[in-house]
């Protein structure tokens, strides 16, 4: 079920870097992935050959722009599942379209009173937009937490969900790698009529997604996390639900027709993509989707599976009690991300000291405070794995760790 992480490794021009004379061993992949050259190339490729607006010129290079930008869109589509590639909106990040779906769905719907049910795992990105509509509209915000074994506490779901308009959760947490229960959150909140707002950004690079089998109605994901560049973020949203929301954005591109007393928007998707697109971001999007889809996401699934097994068993034996990691125990229940304290050191000085063995890994609250105040903890590291790592990275993270451990105790001796 797994493939050769070797040959993979060569397709990511990065990885021949030397960071302070040593390999480097890229462990966070969360916050934002590496690329492999395919990806380059056709971003490059675009720039030279073909690049022009799209949807206005009706010369052959900008007519040649749209058709790829729009292929590309319509393999994010099949990618996740869409039923159509109109159902596909681009933004900038993510975090835009969580934004496109709390101001458009969420001004549009949400009235004083009305609620709003999010988990304790959430990223800031589906919580500030939220507290943004609350303090403008006076709604109310309710909280999913989660127990000891780190996995969200459903017992009351049924309670929970009771007059709420919309939920809104992740489905793989970016700090406990947490696998969640969508699909039976979100048929709880169906039950209930509420619509269903999902933040996929540290799930569709890693897994199988298929969003009708998830139950949502809103699936929010991002190019820099799955191979991609940065710049393009994706939304997948039921048409019927699309179609009926007002413009995000206005300007360029998202009208039909424009009067001095109004205006009428046009089709879905280009509705909510006012202005000029990211083309070659989203055209190298489509590059990414291509190189996820030949290595084959069971098998993207199977070896991450693998290598946080491998790594829950081997940091434990290696560090020792002082060795604090959060996070289910089993690795089926979770993704590729494991957030960690060792020492009582701050993980902002665990990172630049890993960084001295060239070690990667993110330091801080993972823009998920809440939870860091669940958790008892102002920040973790953490280390997180895609499908150019293997044992040998997290024996390089075991071992930058111990010498961490033994840098500090030095220092507390003198």
């Amino acid at each position: 079920m797994t493939f050769d992480v070797a040959a993979v490794k060569k397709d990511f021009p990065i990885l021949d870097v030397e960071v302070h004379g040593r390999r480097l061993v890229y462990l966070d992949s969360a916050s934002s992935s590496q690329k492999p050259q395919a990806v380059l190339d056709v971003m490059n490729e675009v720039y030279e050959t073909t690049y022009a607006n799209v949807h206005r010129g009706v010369y052959a290079i900008a007519e040649e722009a749209t058709a790829r930008m729009e292929d590309a869109r319509a393999k994010v589509a099949r990618f996740v599942g869409a039923g159509a590639a109109r159902e596909i909106l681009f933004g900038k990040n993510v975090t835009e379209m969580i934004n496109l779906v709390a101001y458009s769905w969420g001004r549009h719907n949400l009235r004083e009173g009305d609620a709003v049910l999010l988990t304790m795992m959430e990223h800031h990105a589906n919580v500030v937009p939220w507290l943004m509509l609350r303090d403008e509209r006076g709604i109310e915000l309710r909280w999913l937490d989660f127990d000891d074994d780190y996995q969200l506490d459903l017992t009351d779901l049924a309670r929970m969900v009771e007059g709420v308009k919309l939920v809104g959760v992740a489905a793989m947490s970016n700090v406990l790698g947490t696998l969640n229960p969508v699909r039976r959150i979100a048929d709880a909140a169906h039950a209930a009529g509420a619509v269903v707002l999902v933040d996929a950004a540290q799930y569709v690079p890693h897994n199988t997604t298929d969003v009708a089998a998830l139950g949502a109605d809103f699936v929010g994901f991002t190019g820099h996390k799955m191979l991609g560049p940065t710049g393009i973020g994706c939304l997948w949203g039921r048409a019927e639900l699309l179609e009926a929301m007002p413009p995000f954005l206005g300007g360029g591109e998202m009208i039909s027709d424009v009067r001095i007393d109004g205006f009428t928007p046009t089709e879905l998707p280009w509705k909510f993509e006012a202005g000029t697109p990211p083309i070659a971001e989203i055209i190298g999007l489509g590059a990414a989707v291509d190189y996820l889809t030949d290595l084959g996401m069971d098998r993207v699934r199977a070896h991450e599976r693998e290598l946080t097994a491998y790594a829950l068993r081997a940091l434990p034996d290696r560090l020792g009690d002082e060795l604090t990691l959060y996070g289910p125990a089993s690795p089926d229940d979770r993704g590729g991300v494991i957030s960690f304290s060792y020492k009582g050191i701050h993980p902002h000085d665990i990172s630049q000291v890993l960084d001295e063995r060239a070690v990667c890994v993110r330091a801080g609250h993972h823009c998920a405070k809440p939870l860091m105040r669940r958790l008892g903890v102002g920040a973790t590291a953490r280390a997180s794995f895609y499908i150019y790592n293997d044992e040998a990275d997290i024996d390089s993270l075991a071992d930058a760790l111990a010498h961490t451990g033994e840098f500090f105790l030095g220092d507390t001796r003198k």
